[in-house]
């Protein structure tokens, strides 16, 4: 959306597309907890933690959060994996790029004894532990989470070099159960659990995104009741309703976006019109 559209309704940016500032994303009581928990236990004392939710439920939100979290720790190391697919090399090729080492894929044990020793060196200097972020980590191959589980640690399991965050859907705690990955599993020390929103939280993300744009009064109340019914507790969901409506009032330049806006926009008949329709 163009600056003449954002200034015909006093908008600072479109508060429904995914790259909202990280300022304007509603912070949940959950979520807050768990930031806390990675900057204050975590990144000290290292380790998995594991998010997990079904798609739309904010996942990515609380790693963008995280990060914003731990962008002002001084000498803190935060890696963001990219490339969840990768099969091992690649994912030693990634690893290398991440923490400033040079690696060779085809040489394992190189990469995974410099990139121990990369960690070590971390861990004295700062006594914090580098963090690595991981979202769709249910794209991880079995041998990859297998490798991350070993790099991550020396002295028989009791000095922890990593701090690790596996974000995904519900295929990775699933993963996590079988056989080969259970000692992985059995080390997740914090996790939160997403699950769908009420219409009443679903209101409250809405509103905070609206007043954090610069126009709570967007919207009429009665749009906002049904968008919020219709969103079926998905929060992407919720969005992607709410920046199909703004474009269409953009375009027709209305002064406020409402519910009559949206049975246009989605086809749907009002109560009102069906009731009139059903007296004929």
């Amino acid at each position: 959306m163009n600056q003449k559209l954002l200034a015909l309704y006093g908008l600072k940016f479109n508060p429904f597309t995914p790259d909202v500032p990280t300022e304007a994303l509603l912070t949940t009581a959950p979520a807050e907890n768990f930031c806390w928990r990675i900057e204050q236990s975590l990144v000290r004392e290292g380790g998995f933690a594991l998010i997990t939710g079904e798609p739309g439920t904010g996942k990515s939100v609380v790693l963008r959060l995280l990060t914003s979290r731990l962008a002002p720790m001084r000498d803190l190391t935060v890696g963001e994996l990219t490339h969840p697919s990768s099969n091992l090399a690649d994912f030693y090729r990634e690893m290398g790029d991440l923490f400033g080492v040079a690696l060779k894929p085809h040489n394992r044990w190189g990469g995974f004894k410099v990139l121990r020793e990369r960690w070590t060196a971390h861990l004295e200097s700062t006594r914090l532990r580098p963090i690595l972020l991981i979202d769709e980590a249910q794209e991880l191959h079995t041998a990859v989470l297998s490798e991350l589980r070993l790099l991550s640690s020396t002295h028989f399991d009791s000095r922890i070099l990593l701090s690790v965050v596996l974000a995904g859907d519900e295929r990775l705690p699933a993963k996590l159960r079988r056989e080969e990955l259970l000692p992985l599993g059995s080390r997740i020390r914090i996790r939160l659990l997403l699950d769908y929103a009420s219409p009443r939280e679903l209101h409250q993300c809405l509103d905070h995104l609206l007043e954090a744009a610069g126009n709570l009064q967007l919207m009429t109340p009665e749009l906002k009741a049904t968008l919020c019914d219709h969103a079926a507790g998905n929060c992407r969901a919720l969005t992607i309703l709410a920046a199909n409506l703004l474009d269409v009032a953009a375009q027709r330049e209305l002064n406020q976006l409402d519910e009559k806006l949206y049975f246009d926009v989605f086809s749907i008949d009002s109560p009102k019109t069906r009731r009139v329709g059903a007296k004929r």
